[in-house]
């Protein structure tokens, strides 16, 4: 599984999200469109990498390692908090909010995810280098 490497390019789309909106082009100018862009593209990323992991990696791994399905629900919750932060910062960009509450919500949802990709790596990497799983890492993982 190419789990750290997913991590690594969801971060650096974060951070370039982050570059877009601090570099403080007046709205409608080409930072502005960037910053939709960037914004909308690093959500749906995120979401997607979520999404698969709990659609085809948790079931796998809580099959294969009973043990860890509590730390598995615990991940699920990140899930759906990211989510919840992710849905706040889409409606954001959608009113045109001002880039300091962009950045907010962009500061809130790094903090989170990467307190939760950090929790994720030192629970779930050992267990990834034996897990037998016949899916599309892609599927998985989200776009690689």
């Amino acid at each position: 599984m190419e789990l750290r490497s997913v991590h690594e390019r969801l971060r650096k789309a974060l951070s370039v999200t982050q570059e877009a909106l601090a570099s403080g082009e007046p709205p409608g100018g080409s930072a502005t469109r960037d910053l939709l862009l960037f914004c909308h593209g690093f959500c749906a990323a995120l979401t997607g990498h979520h999404e698969g992991e709990d659609r085809e990696l948790f079931p796998a791994i809580a099959a294969a390692h009973p043990e860890l399905r509590d730390t598995l629900r615990k991940l699920e919750q990140d899930h759906s908090m990211i989510g919840h932060l992710i849905g706040g910062l889409q409606a954001a960009v959608d009113s045109a909010a001002s880039p300091d509450e962009l950045s907010r919500h962009l500061e809130g949802i790094a903090a989170i995810m990467e307190s939760h990709f950090r929790f994720e790596e030192r629970q779930l990497l050992s267990v990834l280098e034996t897990l037998e799983l016949d899916a599309d890492p892609g599927r998985v993982l989200g776009p690689l």
